[in-house]
């Protein structure tokens, strides 16, 4: 099984990652194999609309995406961090969820979903729902925990401090892990959900 991590934090050794780093050891543990992209620092652009993506079958634009979107495609699950700005996620990370989503036509569903926000105090029921919607448009589990998926830290290692935020992630892990393993033996014995033809309404005639 394979998990990919995406850290939007730009600080690479920053509270985001501390608990990254939670999840990884209970994955690792399990037997699960993961990868970790760090996009905070990096330049992506949002999406334009241009509908190239329909035709090539991949973003126009060359960045972290592209390199994000056969991972994508071969995990079980995808974990969502990012550090809490103004009550929502990282700019980046939404640039590149917008795009990423959007420019990859492998089917989604059954793929569990996890997003965790990281802040210094507030903001982070509101960035846990926004991040949760890329992945209830997709047909992919969210996986739950005890608590919001959320840990908090201000200067980098305070986040160490936050005992419940950090156990919340390891359970976050194994619930991850269980909804992985029994998705699996059920898409081998059941398949995936039968799917009706979509059906676009619009609203304006």
């Amino acid at each position: 099984m394979n998990v990919l991590l995406i850290n939007a934090s730009p600080h690479p050794n920053g509270n985001t990652a501390l608990a990254l780093r939670e999840m990884e050891a209970v994955f690792s543990a399990a037997g699960v194999h993961t990868d970790v992209m760090r996009i905070g620092s990096s330049a992506i652009r949002g999406c334009i609309a241009c509908g190239t993506c329909a035709t090539k079958g991949r973003c126009v634009f060359e960045d972290e995406v592209n390199r994000a979107a056969p991972l994508f495609e071969a995990a079980d699950g995808l974990v969502l961090a990012t550090p809490v700005y103004y009550a929502s996620a990282n700019a980046t990370l939404i640039a590149f969820l917008d795009r990423l989503f959007y420019s990859t036509s492998f089917d989604k569903t059954m793929k569990v979903g996890a997003g965790i926000a990281v802040a210094r105090r507030g903001g982070c029921s509101a960035t846990f729902d926004e991040i949760n919607k890329y992945f209830t448009i997709s047909g992919m589990p969210v996986a739950s925990s005890q608590y919001w998926n959320s840990v908090h830290g201000r200067a980098p290692g305070e986040a160490a401090e936050d005992a419940e935020g950090l156990q919340t992630v390891r359970t976050l892990a194994r619930n991850m892990v269980f909804l992985m393993r029994a998705i699996g033996d059920a898409k081998e014995k059941y398949g995936l959900p039968e799917k009706e033809e979509h059906v676009w309404t619009h609203f304006i005639h």
